[in-house]
This record gives C-alpha cells, sequence and structure tokens, in this order.
C-alpha cells in the first residue's frame, strides 16, 4: 500500500505542474458525460417514465454506474493504456522489477481529471436521492456502498482482461470498449430496458447487473428481497477470473523487442 501511496503522489504532483492542462482536461471530461446527462434530459421532456422508472429514478442509477465508472477509469487507467506499454516495451522493465505487475501497472497511470466526471454524478446523485422519494436506512446506505464498491472493481476487471488480451495482439481490441464505455453509456437505463438477453448477459457473463439493475430494485422498493443488496459484494468474485486471464497473459508474454 505504501508503493501505491508513493505511485499515487507522483502522479498527483506531475498534473499539478500544468495546472492549467489539468482543468481544461477535467472541463472535457465533465462535458462528455453532461452530453450524456442531457440525452436523458431531453427524453424525458418527451417521456415521463421508461420502463416503470421514472426521471429521477433513472438521474440515481446513471449517477452511480458514472462514480463505478470514473474510479475505475482514475485507478486502473494504466490497464486501458495496456497496450502501448506492451508495444513500447515497458512491460519488459516491470517484468524485472521485484514488485507486483499488477500493483505496477496500477501505479504506472492515474486519471485525476475523471475526478471531474464524479463532481457531475455527484450532483445528478443528490438531485435522484432528494427526488425519488426513497426511504432511506442504513441498509440502503450501504446498498449504495456496495454498488460503488462492486462495480469499481468489475470495471477494472475488463480493464484488466482487455490488457491481458494484448499480450496475445500487442494492441487493444476496440471491442472491448462495448463492456467499459459501452457499460457506462447504457448503463444510465437500468438493464431491463434492453430486454431479458441483456439481463441474462449481464448477470451471469459480465455482472454489472448484480452492481445496477438488481440492488437498485431494491433502493426504489421495487423489489423486497433483502439479499438484492448483497449482491454488489457477489460481483467482485468477478475479479477472480479476470486475474486468471491475467496470469495467462504473462506466461504467454514474449517482448516485442522495443
Amino acid at each position: 500500500m505504501k508503493i501505491y501511496l508513493r505511485y499515487f503522489s507522483i502522479h498527483l504532483k506531475s498534473v499539478m505542474q500544468y495546472k492549467m492542462s489539468f482543468l481544461l482536461t477535467a472541463i472535457g471530461q465533465f462535458l462528455v458525460s453532461f452530453n450524456v446527462f442531457l440525452g436523458v434530459y431531453f427524453m424525458f421532456m418527451r417521456f415521463h417514465s421508461v420502463k416503470g422508472f421514472s426521471y429521477s429514478e433513472i438521474l440515481l442509477c446513471f449517477s452511480i454506474v458514472l462514480i463505478e465508472f470514473s474510479l475505475a477509469e482514475c485507478f486502473g487507467r494504466g490497464f486501458d493504456t495496456f497496450s502501448s506499454t506492451i508495444s513500447n516495451g515497458e512491460f519488459d522493465r516491470i517484468m524485472v522489477r521485484p514488485q507486483n505487475e499488477i500493483l505496477q501497472v496500477l501505479g504506472s497511470k492515474i486519471e485525476f481529471t475523471r475526478f471531474a466526471r464524479m463532481i457531475q454524478a455527484i450532483i445528478m446523485f443528490i438531485y435522484g436521492i432528494n427526488n425519488s422519494n426513497v426511504v432511506w436506512n442504513y441498509k440502503k446506505v450501504l446498498t449504495i456502498l456496495f454498488m460503488i464498491i462492486g462495480g469499481t472493481l468489475t470495471f477494472t476487471g475488463i480493464f484488466i482482461i482487455y490488457a491481458a488480451l494484448c499480450f496475445f495482439t500487442t494492441e487493444g481490441l476496440e471491442f472491448m470498449n462495448v463492456l467499459t464505455d459501452g457499460v457506462r453509456e447504457y448503463g444510465k437505463y437500468p438493464f431491463s430496458v434492453y430486454g431479458k438477453k441483456v439481463i441474462l448477459f449481464c448477470t451471469i457473463v459480465v455482472p454489472y447487473a448484480l452492481v445496477q439493475y438488481y440492488p437498485l430494485l431494491y433502493i426504489l422498493d421495487k423489489n423486497a428481497k433483502e439479499w438484492y443488496m448483497y449482491l454488489p459484494l457477489l460481483a467482485c468474485l468477478f475479479l477472480i477470473p479476470c486475474y486468471f486471464i491475467w496470469k495467462v497473459g504473462i506466461k504467454h508474454y514474449k517482448s516485442t523487442g522495443s
């Protein structure tokens, strides 16, 4: 943990050397997600609900997914840009160092500008809480916390798989963005609006529904099953196969010679 905090400190000092660049990039990140928010806003000017979910409930859903993705992209960015680490031969250096490879990749890139998205997500979250008529108790607060933890780890797991595939392809596979940026976009609505097949995929294959749809039903009192609040913790187990794929990738790694 001390080593990672050292990485964190180095990256923070680095971005603060160019404060205006940091500010403009952060504003750009804010506007990207704000554009998606406008799409939701204008749609609800025409329709009052989507599959039984109101505007404030959709914002509550969207804000949680955006927080999860922003945290994963901030701290797991090293995996998302791993193809460049492979192609320029940097991973050779990582392999000969005594520290764990995952720790080094995590510490290689931290995107502080992603916190701008979180600011927007927090604003939407507060609005959603105040207008969704949710009867809050400590269990629902814990559910929110579990959703953020489980969702962040799930997105990070996808980044790890993306990085692991680079051991075989050198370049990143763009179709993996469907499971990261795509889910960030489509996750603004509960997954039930996309049909039963999508729910099944997001429950069994990649557990996005465990950190979004099912616990959201419990929070909004649309389903009284209390065990739904623990499903985001179950989604954390998704990291196990992700780690296995990563280790398989390392075993097949051959230097690019760069």
